[in-house]
């Protein structure tokens, strides 16, 4: 397995951010190409600075694993570009008036805002689009599927609707985990799995790989909505207490803040624990990133 007995986890997320801005750019449809508006608005969205974490994660999990990424194409980065698209297509439908009505991801006018609602409606359809042609050059139908169902009825989109009919709803710590690992923790699982796939694990490790995704998918949630309460809108990119406002079903509000910090470190811990001895790696870093970020 890939070690990293030395990381400087920063400059780290920053090579890696850049890769994947490289990537993006390359995959992404040009904009003076027809239908312009669409392919605009897709750029706009996906090239809009953010933490690519998602696709950083598949790409750590695939050389933990020690896949070769020598070769200009080989198959984590076209995984990468796919996650991030998805991920995006997910925010671009998310921030509608149809759903959480918000004007600002990213530090920037969310995508209906900027283009309409019929353009980032459809911005979003074309996003989960290429992501699947993206993925499909893998050559691996396991990873495609692996992507259907993180996405699907059982993960994220059927996360989405238990949040949108839990809104104005007195929930249980129960209700959000559920509601949690489906809307955001599935394609974070997704992400270190897919990676892992692609590297040709063997059982054990994509076991190991899946408990660590599924421990931070939540975690990561968990902060976001405490961010919510705590953030700041400039570092977030993206207005804070709206979930209050909304009356969303948040960690917080089912179990106190305080609650939801120790929480949230917990899982963490029990991330970094399923490797050996608290191996040092970039996986181990990079949760712990997660556990301590403020964005």
């Amino acid at each position: 397995m890939t070690r990293a007995d030395t990381v400087d986890i920063t400059v780290y997320l920053k090579e890696k951010k850049e890769l994947v801005d490289r990537l993006l750019d390359s995959f992404l449809p040009s904009s003076a190409v027809p239908p312009t508006i669409l392919h605009s608005a897709m750029r706009y969205s996906v090239l809009a600075p953010g933490k690519r974490l998602r696709p950083i994660l598949a790409l750590s999990a695939y050389e933990y694993c020690n896949g070769d990424t020598t070769a200009n194409d080989c198959p984590i980065y076209f995984a990468m570009g796919a996650l991030e698209m998805v991920h995006t297509y997910s925010l671009i439908h998310d921030d509608l008036p149809c759903m959480d009505d918000d004007d600002l991801r990213r530090g920037m006018p969310t995508c209906h805002k900027k283009f309409g609602e019929a353009t980032a409606v459809l911005a979003g359809d074309a996003l989960h689009d290429e992501a699947f042609a993206l993925l499909a050059r893998t050559g691996s139908t396991q990873a495609v599927m692996e992507l259907a169902e993180a996405l699907g009825t059982m993960g994220m989109i059927g996360g989405q609707i238990a949040d949108v009919e839990a809104e104005g709803h007195q929930v249980t710590k129960e209700d959000v985990i559920n509601i949690h690992n489906r809307k955001t923790g599935a394609l974070i699982r997704c992400s270190v799995r897919l990676g892992a796939i692609l590297a040709d694990a063997d059982s054990d490790t994509l076991t190991q790989i899946t408990r660590f995704g599924e421990k931070i998918g939540l975690a990561f949630q968990i902060i976001d909505d405490v961010l919510d309460v705590e953030g700041d809108t400039k570092r977030l990119g993206k207005n804070v207490g709206s979930d209050s406002k909304k009356k969303k079903a948040t960690y917080p509000s089912a179990v106190g803040i305080e609650q939801a910090r120790k929480d949230a470190n917990n899982l963490i811990e029990e991330a970094v624990s399923v490797f050996s001895e608290y191996e040092d790696n970039i996986l181990v870093h990079l949760a712990r990133y997660i556990g301590q970020r403020n964005c």
